[in-house]
């Protein structure tokens, strides 16, 4: 059974579709395309079936990443079926734990900027939606940044489970 991960932001149409793809690539990297399945989604519905904000789409296709996506919401019953469900700020994280139907599933939930080092305190991946397409390409370099120190635990994880 592969590993699952799954990123959230609020309407998965900037940062979880942007991590989404960068972090898939990393597994395509990296040979672990058929151990871990990547996807991702929203707290909320507003943007349900649309596809990722063009900025988005812009700032992936310049750093080489795929970027096709069709926005959806996170629903509870997917805990039993993710083994992470990585938040991209405080907010998400609050409200995915809130949701998880048990302290385990609670325990799945984690920031994405926990796992870069040099993220110092504060861990939360910027909403760009508002702003220009600098914001988008900050987010981009956060998302980059964290994904080699995801890598990690999920490779840890995997060796964990063939243990």
């Amino acid at each position: 059974m592969p590993f699952r991960v799954c990123f959230v932001c609020t309407g998965n149409i900037c940062r979880s579709p942007m991590a989404e793809s960068v972090f898939r690539a990393r597994i395509h990297e990296v040979g672990l395309a058929g151990l871990v399945e990547v996807d991702s989604a929203g707290t909320d519905g507003w943007h349900e079936g649309d596809g990722a904000d063009h900025r988005t789409v812009s700032v992936l296709t310049a750093g080489g990443y795929e970027s096709g996506h069709r926005a959806r919401q996170f629903s509870v019953s997917w805990f039993s079926r993710r083994d992470l469900v990585i938040a991209l700020d405080a907010g998400h994280l609050r409200t995915l734990r809130r949701l998880a139907p048990t302290p385990e599933d609670a325990e799945k939930v984690r920031l994405l900027r926990s796992y870069d080092p040099s993220a110092g305190t504060d861990l939360d991946v910027p909403d760009p939606y508002y702003g220009g397409i600098d914001g988008f390409e900050e987010c981009l370099r956060m998302v980059e940044a964290a994904s080699d120190g995801l890598l990690d635990a999920v490779r840890a994880a995997l060796e964990g489970r063939a243990a």
